[in-house]
């Protein structure tokens, strides 16, 4: 009688189906695996930030040099506490900004009730989002998309926090650190 059940389990039907799921389970494998490797891929990360120094040095001619980043003026001295950033290949960004405060004048260490938004630079293209406030602490976040997707790669990315909420105008206050795929690995 045991032989009847292993023979009726061993059917064709049964055979068939149990190889389709296989199939299909190592088909959900393949899919799942090559999506978290294109989004490790397709994604840019910056983690850590530096605040703006405004001169770096004096010109011939004795008038100061400023900090211009990719065309941006600097603000005055402001300080970033943290910083962490992530652009998808869709254009989606999303950051994290810790501590944006004034580091010098009457109103040091406020954040002078001013609001930001961030430039993503590949090469000398920008592409911008639309901003929000700073909390009182400099804190922000910025989930949103950019003005239009960057290229994939982003060939030599700058990520800076800009004053205002207004898309490619402004100041930078700070900009992002970016985390290569080396470092990535040390995580």
């Amino acid at each position: 009688m045991n032989h009847n059940r292993i023979a009726n389990l061993c059917t064709a039907v049964n055979v068939r189906n149990l190889s389709r799921t296989v199939m299909a389970g190592f088909l959900a494998l393949a899919v799942a695996g090559i999506a978290y490797a294109q989004d490790r891929g397709d994604t840019l990360r910056f983690d850590g930030g530096i605040g703006v120094i405004n001169v770096i040095g004096q010109n011939p001619d004795l008038t100061l040099k400023l900090n211009v980043v990719r065309g941006v003026n600097p603000a005055g001295p402001w300080r970033i506490a943290d910083l962490r950033a992530t652009i998808k290949s869709n254009g989606h960004i999303s950051v994290v900004g810790r501590g944006l405060l004034l580091a010098n004048g009457s109103s040091i260490g406020t954040n002078a009730g001013a609001s930001v938004h961030t430039t993503l630079f590949c090469g000398t293209t920008a592409f911008d989002e639309p901003g929000v406030p700073l909390e009182a602490d400099g804190d922000f976040k910025i989930n949103d998309f950019l003005s239009s997707v960057p290229p994939n790669p982003c060939e030599s990315p700058v990520l800076l926090v800009r004053s205002g909420a207004a898309p490619g105008q402004g100041v930078w206050f700070a900009a992002g650190i970016q985390q290569l795929d080396e470092d990535r690995d040390k995580d």
